[in-house]
């Protein structure tokens, strides 16, 4: 289902323009009035319907770790938008557009309505992660530098060897690590020197940046939902874990979004341009990577941090694997930015 979302995403992109012009034109045309209506009503019909089946279902259709979820997603989208206007607007929309999953499938012999309420809240989650990224795709997409690629290069290297894979000798394995040593090293190299930042190369760090954030976020995603629910934890302390991971995916969810859509679109369309849709996704990814060197000392403190932090969750297992890298990648930006307002007070006495 997400692969059908993502892939729908696409064209929605690749529209996204067209629709904008003939957007005015549309409510121009017609009184969109009744027919908004007709979809509240009918919505609210169903979410009252939902609610009254989750009640008197044997099962537990809801958990209070999606409260986290849905708290970290609306607290980064706040703080993208600064409007929350914009957000309401775009929460409502994809909520009602998220009702569609009750529709029985193409391939489901028996339907159960149970069924689909427990998957009703990933699905509208990714619909609102996928539609906030399309309409933010200016805020959402993030401006990369070599100390980001380093920073995620580095994440990575760690992951392999906590998750295991150098373990592993068949030859699938043994070329994907080499590929995947290599293209670390040469975002290393990148950040501990002063390389022209060619397009091709902007081009490869950005490609790369993105196949490492869709790899932890494949992660991520397995990780947080294996958790057993908040309310069946012990300890308080394994509950806010728990909450912790549900939140910090929430907040990562539209950036996971959007590195998906970027690789997504290197996936030829129906009926479309291939070869002009590649020149734009590569246009993309070349826009989004900047042309400015970071300095090395940073790239050096980028190194330190992250080798002590590893070492010392991989030895000590202080959080999940996952846990720390997302939280590793919020808290590094701080220190630097933290670095730099300290050198700026300082060279201003």
């Amino acid at each position: 289902m997400l692969a059908v979302i993502l892939q729908n995403s696409k064209y929605t992109l690749a529209s996204n323009r067209k629709i904008k012009k003939t957007q005015s034109k549309t409510i121009a045309g017609f009184d969109l009035t009744p027919f908004v209506a007709i979809v509240g009503i009918l919505g609210i019909a169903l979410t009252i319907y939902i609610g009254y089946r989750a009640s008197i279902s044997d099962r537990k259709l809801f958990s209070v770790s999606l409260v986290a979820l849905f708290a970290g997603l609306l607290f980064e989208s706040f703080r993208i938008t600064n409007n929350w206007k914009d957000v309401v607007n775009q929460f409502v929309g994809s909520y009602f557009f998220s009702l569609f999953c009750f529709l029985p499938g193409k391939r489901e012999k028996n339907y159960e309505f149970e069924n689909h309420i427990e998957f009703w809240p990933y699905y509208f989650i990714s619909c609102f992660a996928i539609y906030f990224g399309i309409f933010h795709k200016d805020k959402v997409t993030t401006k990369l530098t070599e100390g980001i690629t380093l920073l995620q290069s580095i994440s990575l290297i760690y992951w392999t060897i906590d998750y295991g894979f150098i373990n592993y000798h068949n030859w699938f394995a043994i070329t994907i690590l080499t590929i995947a040593f290599l293209l670390s090293t040469f975002s290393i190299l990148n950040g501990l020197t002063y390389i022209e930042l060619t397009k091709a190369k902007r081009l490869t760090l950005s490609i790369w940046s993105s196949v490492i954030m869709s790899a932890f976020a494949i992660d991520n995603i397995i990780k947080v939902f294996q958790n057993e629910d908040i309310e069946k934890t012990e300890y308080l302390s394994q509950g806010l874990n728990i909450g912790l991971q549900y939140f910090l995916l929430g907040v990562s969810a539209v950036y996971i979004m959007q590195n998906f859509l970027l690789l997504v679109n290197f996936l030829p369309s129906r009926n479309g341009n291939y070869k002009k849709e590649l020149q734009e996704n590569k246009k993309n990814h070349i826009e989004r990577f900047s042309d400015k060197q970071v300095s090395i000392a940073h790239s050096v403190l980028c190194i330190l941090f992250t080798i002590i932090i590893f070492t010392m969750n991989y030895k000590y297992k202080i959080l999940p694997r996952h846990t720390m890298i997302w939280l590793v990648f919020i808290l590094f930006p701080i220190i630097i930015f933290l670095t730099k307002k300290f050198n700026r007070q300082k060279n201003s006495r």
